[in-house]
């Protein structure tokens, strides 16, 4: 694999406040430049932005894919992380009560590309997803 420079995102979210926390104190991101409508983190090294969007009149479902017996939301995004990393995690996010749309599991056991995975939302219900690969080669294994 070549080295990897930093991914830009960004990300509508309804109480800037209340994603900040989130951000910072869930997800432990270091919180860089801020602004009255958004906010920089460094998300495992990628710079993730927050911007605040005005909560839509009806709330917006998610769309839903099956992958590998599960339904994933779309869109999603997130951070692959090295194996240890991710279960260190999930640990630690099951011990302060996140609610997950797809627990923390192995999706594709025994097969090409076999990863873990968790899905979770955020406080506006952008979805997330972190996963690992034991062997990061399979990251894009066909």
């Amino acid at each position: 694999m070549t080295t990897l420079t930093p991914f830009h995102i960004a990300v509508p979210v309804y109480d800037l406040e209340e994603a900040r926390r989130f951000y910072r104190d869930v997800l432990n991101c270091t919180e860089g430049r801020t602004s009255d409508i958004w906010t920089d983190f460094n998300l495992y090294g990628h710079q993730f932005v927050i911007h605040l969007k005005p909560r839509p009149a009806e709330t917006e479902q998610h769309h839903f894919n099956p992958v590998d017996g599960h339904d994933v939301p779309v869109p999603h995004y997130g951070v692959v992380l090295p194996w240890e990393e991710w279960h260190q995690l999930a640990d630690r996010l099951k011990s302060i009560g996140i609610e997950f749309i797809i627990e923390p599991g192995i999706r594709f056991a025994g097969q090409v590309g076999e990863q873990a995975t968790m899905f979770f939302l955020d406080p506006s219900g952008n979805a997330l997803e972190f996963k690992s690969f034991k062997d990061m080669a399979q990251l894009f294994a066909v």
